[in-house]
């Protein structure tokens, strides 16, 4: 039997965009030919697409990772790297976007919808683009920016036109599998449905979906049961249809009284797309009564007995069916088709949504400053932290390039307003320094070999001149001493 899925957690990982370059222009006769390394590509962003030939969220349940591609590294002569395709993943209509704590990010409703789950990562410039007044010849370039990564709850909340509710065992998966070619689980014992069986009906040549919602008890709307995990189905429902078990034996039990059961916990749920003016509120619903199981005689004559009192006291149609003798569908199927036409009629015409954007508040300033506790400090903030993982800390250059940008917005004179002391361990996002307060930052930079920073005095790099004087005591010959 075929599983439905209405309920997955995806891991979304967008590309990393691709290293920036560092180059230099090599020409005959143009020694001093300038930096001309190209920048990294994009990372592919995972974008969320609304497929109206998409109907399950099965898919995701047996591959919930979803990564896109990468951007390609820059190269020289100013040859900038691929960027990385954004990968589409198609969803059903009516897909509900939730994220780690459980906030609403995006309803997607609409063939054609789109939301951005993961964004790609920025490629890293090349030392082309980074070269200015101070920095002729960068002997560095940037790498490129890890793409985001996220933990997001899909929930399917357009399951049928048509939501078969009732009481554990009244008969609803019976009724879906001679009504449509679907299979349910179906034995001669107490038992409820645990997962929606989604059903295809025809009616003439109209065909529409029913959903047999698994069993409802009182007090679903609070989570007894199963009732929040299905509940949730009946909100995209154009048409609502009680179940009766007309022969049940349970005492305290009639027809009436369940009716009136179910009923006061759909006034009780509060759906999770509250506000939506095209889907309405459930109370207004159109609804219907299944009187089910009349081939048992006692039930034949229940139905016969409150068909007129269940009319008369709710106003909707009322249906006597027998889903084992298959008596009383043909009408009941039509019956169904017109009511989810007049009510689909009457609702305006879907148009893709714009995904709504619910921002953060963060702090104005780009970076906070804190203690760790331990006489340390933790830079936090969006600017601070790319930076520091665009940083190639094998390139002294490099990381003094990143000094200068974090002296210009401000980290160290609020490190010193903090009380920050020479030495102590100062963390931005993943890397942890021992900060230096005395190492000279600004725009003005004395001008070094490719590669190295002189204000950087110590360090286990071991640099070009010093790998040239050790080459040349290698081949100095013994005697040379003498």
């Amino acid at each position: 039997m075929p599983r439905f899925v209405d309920r997955v957690v995806i891991h979304a990982r967008a590309g990393s965009g691709g290293h920036g370059c560092a180059s230099v222009h090599r020409e005959k006769y143009k020694p001093l030919g300038g930096p001309d390394g190209g920048n990294g590509g994009r990372g592919g962003s995972v974008v969320l697409v609304v497929d109206p030939q998409v109907h399950t969220l099965l898919d995701f349940h047996f591959h919930p990772h979803v990564v896109a591609p990468s951007g390609k590294q820059g190269a020289g002569s100013n040859r900038d790297g691929a960027a990385g395709a954004d990968l589409e993943v198609r969803v059903p209509d009516g897909t509900v976007v939730l994220d780690e704590d459980g906030r609403l990010l995006a309803d997607l409703v609409g063939e054609g919808t789109r939301f951005d789950a993961a964004a790609g990562g920025r490629g890293g410039l090349g030392n082309a683009a980074l070269a200015s007044r101070a920095r002729k010849a960068p002997g560095f370039a940037l790498l490129g920016e890890e793409g985001q990564a996220r933990d997001l709850t899909l929930e399917l909340k357009t399951v049928a036109d048509v939501g078969l509710i009732g009481f554990p065992s009244a008969g609803k998966s019976s009724l879906v599998s001679v009504i449509s070619a679907a299979k349910p689980k179906i034995a001669d014992y107490p038992f409820t449905t645990l997962a929606p069986n989604l059903g295809v009906v025809s009616a003439g040549d109209h065909t529409f979906t029913v959903a047999d919602v698994p069993g409802l008890i009182p007090g679903a709307s609070q989570g007894r049961g199963l009732g929040l995990e299905f509940l949730r189905h009946l909100e995209r429902c154009a048409v609502l249809v009680h179940v009766v078990d007309c022969a049940t034996m349970e005492p305290g039990r009639d027809p009436i009284s369940d009716i009136e059961a179910l009923e006061a916990e759909l006034a009780a749920y509060t759906p999770t797309l509250q506000g939506d003016s095209t889907l309405g509120d459930l109370a207004d619903r159109p609804r219907a009564v299944v009187l089910n199981k009349i081939d048992v005689p006692d039930a034949h004559d229940m139905a016969d007995f409150i068909r007129d009192d269940v009319a008369k006291r709710f106003g909707w149609p009322v249906f006597e069916v027998s889903a084992v003798r298959r008596d009383g569908l043909r009408p009941l199927i039509f019956a169904l088709w017109d009511m989810v036409a007049t009510y689909r009629a009457s609702l305006p015409a879907v148009a893709p949504r714009r995904p709504v954007i619910r921002p953060i508040a963060v702090n104005d300033n780009g970076f906070t400053v804190t203690s760790d506790g331990e006489g340390g400090y933790v830079v936090r903030g969006t600017r601070p932290e790319r930076w520091v993982s665009q940083t190639d800390f094998t390139n002294d250059e490099a990381v003094g390039y990143l000094g200068d940008r974090l002296a210009r917005l401000g980290v160290e004179d609020e490190l010193f307003k903090q009380g920050a002391r020479p030495g102590c361990a100062v963390t931005i996002g993943r890397m942890t320094f021992d900060w230096e307060p005395q190492t000279p930052a600004g725009i003005d930079v004395t001008m070094s070999g490719r590669g190295t920073d002189i204000r950087l005095e110590q360090t286990d790099r071991i640099g070009a001149a010093e790998r040239k004087v050790a080459r040349k005591e290698r081949r100095r010959p013994d005697g040379d001493d003498e």
